[in-house]
């Protein structure tokens, strides 16, 4: 073929394109001017639907995953949404349409529209949405699979429904309590529900003890080798780090610090003085100040702000006269950080009197009890410099 010949169809080609482009700028000049004579009628302003037979919208249909902090099973007042949780969406055949995690509110979202090509629901027929529970974690509502059944409803918002919404699904980590002791001496640890114990162990010299929790514990007290203490159990895995014989009375008044009155805002460096006490690199936040951030919201415990590392850099709480360091609900900010090493240590002066490695989550708090009796500087850090959320100080004196 000669050059004039593919000279000659590229001209054609462009001009082909060129009256495609001429005609798609007429039509849709056409629809503006339809569209400007619509609104320039007060009687379009209000008008009531007559025509029911298009759905061009797209909307998210949702599931729902909250933090069954009671594990009853049922969403309540004490429950908290929870982020990062994968939520998968199958066929009636059993074929992987789509996933998605829980955003900051608690809901996967899943786009439905019988208009839009790209939507994870476009067809009727039964779909399947299936929660990936976490290692080490269960499901108190027994509905983590739930099978929902689509029709085609022509004049609804996308013209495709459901009878109803999957139902909310609780998740609930199994609890354990870990801990270390020192050399020389041992202890006697009861597990114990309503005034009664659960089971007894021993805690031998120099060894580390981590074991699960019964459902219906809700304290443990140790006795013996002048380690005597107690701890209310929380609806979090606990960690009592290195058993010592500094331990704070237990009929000592304890108080819980949160971040909620730092500020009334997103987010604010924590001011020295609040609390009484001394703060570096620490900042408070709303829970959802930050898109997707799943420890931020998973690690907050009681009210809407937590307080977290300032980029994941050391950071500490002080005070020039001794108080008692009680316990610290911590968690890891990010998913991708999970299993992140913290490192809690804490001085009487210039005398280090305990230092812990603790494992973080971004899905659930650790409930870090030392229970010290006498403490001036507490210093929180991360091994690989991710930040930290803490939430419900507790201290005495």
């Amino acid at each position: 073929m000669s050059n004039v010949g593919l000279i000659g169809i590229l001209v054609a080609a462009l001009a082909i394109i060129a009256a495609a482009v001429a005609v798609i700028r007429l039509l849709r000049k056409a629809r503006a001017r339809r569209r400007a004579r619509r609104r320039a009628d007060p009687a379009n302003d209000y008008a009531i639907r007559t025509d029911w037979s298009r759905s061009t919208g797209t909307v998210n249909y949702s599931s729902f995953v909250y933090f069954d902090v009671d594990r009853d099973g049922r969403y309540g007042v004490a429950d908290r949404p929870m982020a990062g949780i994968m939520v998968r969406l199958f066929d009636g055949q059993g074929g992987f349409v789509a996933s998605s995690r829980t955003n900051n509110a608690g809901y996967a979202n899943f786009t439905m529209s019988t208009s839009a090509v790209k939507a994870a629901l476009r067809l009727p027929g039964a779909y399947l949405f299936s929660v990936s529970v976490p290692p080490g974690w269960r499901s108190p509502s027994a509905n983590e699979t739930q099978s929902m059944e689509f029709h085609l409803a022509p004049g609804s918002p996308t013209g495709l429904v459901s009878r109803d919404l999957p139902r909310p699904v609780g998740l609930a980590p199994v609890r354990s309590l870990a801990g270390r002791m020192a050399a020389g001496g041992s202890a006697t640890l009861s597990v114990m529900a309503n005034g009664q114990v659960l089971e007894r162990r021993t805690l031998a010299a120099a060894s580390a003890f981590r074991f699960e929790l019964a459902e219906e514990a809700d304290m443990v007290v140790i006795t013996g080798g002048g380690l005597d203490s107690r701890l209310a159990l929380s609806p979090y895995p606990a960690n009592l780090g290195l058993l010592s014989p500094q331990t704070l009375s237990s009929e000592a008044s304890l108080r819980t610090i949160g971040f909620d009155d730092v500020t009334g805002r997103g987010f604010r460096k924590i001011p020295c003085g609040h609390a009484g006490l001394e703060w570096r690199n620490l900042n408070a936040m709303a829970k959802d100040h930050t898109k997707d951030s799943e420890g931020y919201v998973n690690g907050n415990v009681s009210g809407d702000h937590v307080a977290y590392t300032s980029s994941g850099y050391p950071a500490e709480f002080s005070r020039e006269t001794p108080f008692a360091f009680h316990s610290v609900l911590l968690s890891v900010a990010w998913l991708k950080a999970e299993g992140e090493t913290a490192l809690i240590e804490s001085w009487r002066g210039e005398q280090l009197v305990a230092s812990d490695e603790v494992v973080l989550s971004a899905l659930t708090p650790l409930h870090y009890a030392p229970m010290l009796g006498e403490v001036t500087r507490v210093r929180l850090s991360a091994k690989h410099s991710w930040q930290m959320v803490v939430d419900d100080l507790v201290l005495a004196g």
